[in-house]
């Protein structure tokens, strides 16, 4: 039954944006909840207005409600005072589309693009008024099932999942739901058992984990007959239809735009970047699917602006006529179309100049680091130069203010290359004032580097809290003056950050005590509580030096050895030996680098992939040999 709506009614004008509850967007399913075999609740462990903006949510509620005997309804984590509100009246947490509690679906299925909403998920289910831990839930209570970029390493949430999706979900969630139907609620152990047989789903409790007296992972062990080890991450071989029927948002929200995914996967190779590997091999939607998509996407929601994602969209290989195709489609009509990520080329500027038509708000450039060495360390090997002549395209062609992203605590980094990003901050700074004058404005937002699981630096150390405020300190000192603003993440929310991505099922405890202490909404800067870790940290006799400002050695067991994304171990080891001596590895699409993905999925190969194909002279495996 639907929650008490008189007592909802109540509260709802007493907390603000009373519109993030209610439910009823354009384009939203409300299926008969009695016609169908299983109900499924999408939950997003963080507010409506970024929840909303979530692609990988989207692509899932379409898929779910496109079958007949399922419902697929949504969960956002409501603000703090609707929180208050919701456990003064007594009210369970609620679906959006039904208004049910969430104790009464079959599955509730948890995205967690990023490590920091952790406690939102104990959070969100004890609102829902289940229980926290796998091991005290029973047949009357629903899944718990998680996917996302930070389920790749799930060990750290290993005591409240039940079974991650590692990987591509659109077709992983449809066999879930199918194994899940075959057994039903009426054995727990079953219904686990099923999942577990499903390529691309882990089920913690299956596995034991032992360790070295000094604390590294010292064995990985499945205990049940189904478990695998690794569990290989799904992947689907051809990027199905994009959604086009997308919810439209009953206030306003971060992202207040459609999405389309251009293309999935990225050739580049910069060692830092974990989105780079988990989402390998390179995946293309054909230019008329996406100009479909947009048509499609105009009449069914009457969103003014449609962004074409991918982690490069100058990457795209048909980028050049899909903007062109797009500005003789749309040109005429009020729809901005966006590339939000694009590289300091002047092919970029121009893809950028071409959609914007006279706004000029703000360009973005993400350099990652300063000096041409370190660039070349972490293979984004653009040089000043090129920065600074993308700074010039840009300034010339309207824009006034420039966003430039960079990371400090690389591998390598010396003082002098913290200073070079004060250096090209004022360099690009002069350059926009030769076009514009006072106005020009250079935004540097400069955040520490965390070595994340499954890139070449999952074996470095994270730069120490005392290294991270003395080079804050120096760009603060370096980067005064008018036409610059810096903006830096502090010390505390890396080292959390940190902990939760290279963590291992020990820090279950951490989490929960710090969750009991009142740590929620991590990933908010005015809501983090670093006292509740830290005293979690010490309840459970746990150093948080010990997951993050440690150099690993090469053969060391990582707690997310328990997956794999398909990229051998020792191509991430080689491409660690090349970043010391500052080299770096041309991009995939110059020749296979023999990274392990096409052997991995040697069945799943199609022409949208940017690998060889299968079976050819330069093919992977024939590289492998060689090498």
């Amino acid at each position: 039954m639907p929650v008490d709506l008189k007592k909802l009614e109540r509260i709802l004008p007493t907390v603000r944006k009373p519109g993030r509850y209610v439910g009823g967007e354009y384009n939203s399913i409300v299926k008969d909840w009695e016609a169908v075999a299983t109900r499924v609740c999408l939950a997003f462990p963080d507010i409506y207005d970024l929840g909303m903006s979530s692609l990988g949510m989207a692509i899932l509620y379409d898929i779910l409600n496109g079958l007949p005997d399922v419902l697929a309804e949504r969960v956002y984590l409501p603000w703090v005072d609707m929180i208050g509100a919701l456990r003064k009246a007594g009210l369970p947490l609620y679906s959006l589309e039904s208004k049910r509690p969430l104790a009464e679906f079959d599955i509730i299925g948890f995205s967690l693009p990023y490590e920091q909403l952790f406690t939102n998920v104990l959070e969100l289910l004890d609102l829902a008024q289940l229980p926290l831990r796998a091991a005290e839930r029973d047949a009357r209570h629903p899944l718990i099932i998680a996917g996302g970029h930070a389920a790749f390493n799930p060990e750290p949430m290993a005591d409240f999942i039940d079974a991650f999706v590692i990987g591509d979900g659109e077709e992983a969630i449809v066999d879930v739901v199918r194994a899940y139907q075959a057994v039903g609620s009426r054995d727990r152990m079953q219904a686990l058992r099923a999942l577990a047989e499903v390529p691309g789903v882990y089920v913690p409790s299956f596995y034991d984990v032992r360790y070295h007296a000094d604390g590294p992972v010292a064995e990985i062990r499945p205990t049940q007959p189904e478990a695998r080890l690794p569990v290989q991450a799904r992947v689907v071989s051809v990027l199905p239809p994009p959604p086009t029927r997308l919810l439209v948002p009953a206030i306003d929200t971060s992202h207040n735009r459609a999405t389309i995914e251009i293309q999935r996967g990225c050739t580049r190779g910069c060692r830092f970047c974990q989105a780079g590997v988990l989402t390998r091999p390179v995946r293309e939607r054909p230019v008329d699917e996406v100009l479909a998509a947009i048509e499609a996407i105009i009449a069914q929601t009457g969103f003014e602006e449609v962004g074409l994602l991918s982690l490069s969209s100058s990457d795209y290989s048909e980028i050049g006529r899909l903007v062109d195709a797009a500005v003789a489609r749309f040109g005429d009509t009020h729809l901005s179309i966006a590339l939000p990520a694009l590289r300091a080329d002047s092919f970029s500027i121009g893809l950028a100049k071409a959609l914007s038509g006279s706004r000029h708000s703000g360009f973005t450039f993400a350099p990652e680091a300063a000096s041409d060495r370190l660039r070349d360390t972490i293979n984004k090997p653009i040089t000043t130069e090129q920065v600074l002549e993308a700074a010039r395209e840009v300034t010339a062609r309207g824009w006034r203010t420039i966003k430039l992203y960079f990371m400090i605590g690389l591998p390598g980094e010396q003082l002098e290359d913290v200073a070079a990003i004060a250096d090209v901050a004022r360099a690009v700074r002069e350059v926009g004032r030769r076009s514009h004058g006072g106005r020009a404005q250079v935004n540097v937002s400069v955040n520490v580097f965390v070595p994340k699981p499954h890139t070449p630096f999952q074996w470095v150390a994270m730069a120490p809290e005392a290294s991270v405020i003395e080079r804050q300190a120096l760009l603060r000192r370096e980067m005064r003056g008018r036409g610059v603003k810096l903006d830096v993440s502090g010390p505390m929310s890396a080292l959390l950050e940190g902990v939760l991505a290279r963590g291992d099922r020990r820090l279950g405890a951490v989490i929960a005590r710090a969750w009991e202490l009142g740590a929620c909404f991590d990933a908010w800067e005015d809501q983090r509580r670093p006292g509740a870790w830290m005293q979690a940290f010490a309840a459970a006799g746990l150093d948080p030096a010990f997951y993050v400002y440690r150099e690993r050695p090469p053969d060391e067991v990582f707690p997310w050895d328990v997956v794999s994304t398909g990229v051998r171990r020792r191509f991430l080891l080689a491409e660690l030996e090349r970043s010391r001596g500052a080299s770096t590895l041309p991009d995939c699409r110059s020749g296979c680098h023999a990274c392990g993905v096409l052997s991995a999925y040697p069945g799943a190969w199609s022409p949208e992939w940017r690998c060889p194909t299968p079976g050819s002279l330069s093919a992977e495996i024939e590289l492998e040999a060689a090498a």
